[in-house]
């Protein structure tokens, strides 16, 4: 952890500049959805992270610490109102610059083993690591949200596998999520087959626990886009995230 970091931490969660949040906060313009209460809790809840979580470079890959400030913040969103506790049980973060290249293998219908290269943004394991690939503001990929994505799927393996169906907060009810999740799922794989355009990325369709973390990050990015398209999940997803984005940026609009 870099110098500066460890000065802020010290004993407690880290007194982080207001000058600091504002110019890692202006590199993440989809925040400008929060209401002022929204943010200070928003900030709040990324300390935690910072002072709880262990953020790696891979390859020797030089961590600064608006990068980790933007990681933590990201992170934050998804336990907005869950609170840290949803992320305990796991303690590391290890970044890689770029794409990660991770070696696979694979036993197809006649026994043969396939061993080949995946190259992917993200990973979460499960009791494990997440693993985050970073790219600047220009090499970012449109419309994807790495952090979100994979922070969605640490939520929804702490009951077990991935399986697009989190631990639920007191309140909600698992038979409605699991109705309107999958009767969203199923239209989208239907579209997709179909070789139809579709408002969320495709690779919700390779299963249930992608369509949740690609709706989540949809949720945070293009929040009035997934309303409109899938407004049942949208409104599980609000309860779930304790935030309203659309909303938001609605009354701000008017």
């Amino acid at each position: 952890m870099l110098e500066l970091l460890r000065r802020w931490l010290g004993r407690h969660r880290p007194q982080i500049p207001p000058e600091t949040w504002q110019r890692v906060e202006a590199r993440l313009p989809f925040l400008e959805f929060l209401e002022t209460h929204e943010r200070a809790r928003l900030r709040e809840l990324a300390t935690g992270v910072l002072a709880h979580k262990q953020f790696h470079g891979a390859h020797e890959f030089a961590l600064d610490d608006d990068m980790m400030l933007a990681i933590a913040l990201q992170a934050a969103l998804p336990v907005y109102r869950l609170g840290l506790d949803a992320y305990r049980g796991w303690v590391g973060i290890v970044v890689y610059p770029g794409d990660i290249v991770i070696p696979r293998s694979e036993v197809d219908e006649a026994g043969i083993v396939h061993e080949f290269d995946d190259e992917v943004l993200g990973e979460a394991w499960e009791a494990g690591p997440v693993l985050l690939s970073w790219h600047d503001d220009e090499g970012r990929p449109d419309g994807v949200n790495v952090v979100i994505h994979e922070f969605a799927h640490k939520l929804d393996m702490a009951n077990g596998g991935a399986d697009g169906l989190p631990p639920l907060p007191a309140g909600m009810s698992v038979e409605a999520w699991a109705r309107d999740f999958g009767a969203a799922y199923e239209a989208l794989c239907r579209q997709v087959d179909m070789g139809l355009p579709t408002m969320l990325d495709p690779y919700a369709a390779e299963h249930p626990a992608e369509f949740f973390a690609v709706a989540s990050e949809a949720f945070f990015e293009t929040p009035q886009a997934l309303r409109a398209a899938y407004p049942a999940v949208y409104a599980q997803l609000a309860r779930f995230f304790g935030l309203d984005p659309a909303a938001n940026l609605e009354r701000r609009a008017s």
